[in-house]
Formats: structure tokens, C-alpha cells, sequence
């Protein structure tokens, strides 16, 4: 809110508001899908004002008018009911209570340098809009590192007792072991053909 006036009086007021993307409530919608149970807006701006946006892109649960000490309280407590809390931030103000996430998410064009070096994980570009995608992609990754161990364990396991038992040379053991290696690195690196557009 600005007011305009002379010495003597105020002639106005002039609310000023910042938009929302068109995008934000599509984000928010992909990010429900992708498994993120629910959505909280911490911010230091006006209650008023963050309820309106909240509802208009369909976030969870709005704790405004907040200074940096209250988003670290508030990440605390959303870590008691949650097994993951990520925090997604781009001030200073952000920084603490990205340190006290199970990990923290920094814009990295706009953000402070404070926020993108207490953060794990920083976008190039201030494009949220990636975040499903980084969701999808880690819990992908996830998965071929269980394949992955799984397949070198029996393998590892299947060799050491043919050889004990005499059914497998030393140099039998030393091939399968380089081609489950070779295994495992071709599976990891189907992970390069889902990359974020």
C-alpha cells in the first residue's frame, strides 16, 4: 500500500500486489500428483494477501506476516508431522529455515547468495515449474540404485559360492564381476534420457 498526499493531506491510497504466474496453479496441481502430501506458504508478507494467492493456485495451508524466526519454528514443526519437509526459498529471510529442512530448494538466478549456499539443491532458473519433473527424476534415480545393488549383490553372491563349490575358476569370478559392473553403469545410464526439457 503506497499513500500519496501533500504536507497537509493524504489525497490516496494505491494498493500495489505482484501477480501470479499462470502457471502457479497448474505447478501445484503437478506437484499433488508427484506425491507432495501438502503445501505450506511461509511468508513475511501480509495474511490478507498470501490467503488470496493461496487459494487462487490451490496451496494447502497459508502462515503469513512470518520473520525469519517463525519460518525456522514453523519448518520444526511441519518436521514432527512429516517424515520430509523441503523448503523452497530465494531471500535471506529463507536461509535458516532451508537449513532446518530435510533440504532446502534455492531460485538460483533471483536468490541471495545466502539462500544458494544453505541450500542442497539450486535452480539455474527461477522456473518452479521443474520441480515435478526433479521429483519424478529422483525417485527414478532411486530406483535403478536398488536394481542396481540388488543385481550386484546376487551376482557377487552367485560367484563367491560357485567357487567355493568348485564350479567357477578365479578368472570366471573376475569376468562376471567386471560384467555385472558393466550391467550396472548401463542400467544408471538410462537415467540420462529422461532429462528436464
Amino acid at each position: 500500500m503506497v499513500a500519496v498526499g501533500t504536507d497537509a493531506h493524504v489525497c490516496g491510497l494505491i494498493a500495489l500486489a505482484d501477480t501470479v504466474r499462470d502457471t502457479a496453479e497448474e505447478l501445484v496441481s503437478q506437484l499433488h500428483k508427484a506425491g507432495v502430501e501438502k503445501l505450506v506458504m511461509l511468508t513475511g508478507d501480509n495474511k490478507a494477501t498470501a490467503e488470496r494467492v493461496a487459494a487462487s493456485v490451490g496451496i494447502d495451508e497459508v502462515r503469513a506476516e512470518l520473520l525469519p524466526e517463525d519460518k525456522v519454528a514453523a519448518v520444526e514443526q511441519l518436521s514432527h508431522e512429516y517424515e520430509t519437509v523441503a523448503m523452497i526459498g530465494d531471500g535471506v529471510n529463507d536461509a535458516p529455515a532451508m537449513a532446518r529442512a530435510s533440504f532446502g530448494v534455492a531460485m538460483g538466478a533471483i536468490g541471495s547468495d545466502a539462500a544458494i549456499e544453505t541450500a542442497d539443491i539450486a535452480l539455474m532458473k527461477d522456473d518452479l515449474s521443474r520441480l515435478p519433473w526433479l521429483i519424478h527424476h529422483s525417485k527414478r534415480t532411486l530406483q535403478i540404485i536398488h536394481q542396481n545393488i540388488a543385481f550386484a549383490f546376487i551376482v557377487k553372491g552367485l560367484l563367491v559360492i560357485l567357487t567355493a563349490l568348485g564350479f567357477a575358476s578365479l578368472w570366471a569370478a573376475i569376468l562376471g564381476d567386471v560384467g555385472a559392473t558393466l550391467i550396472v553403469v548401463t542400467n544408471a545410464l538410462r537415467l540420462l534420457k529422461d532429462r528436464a526439457e
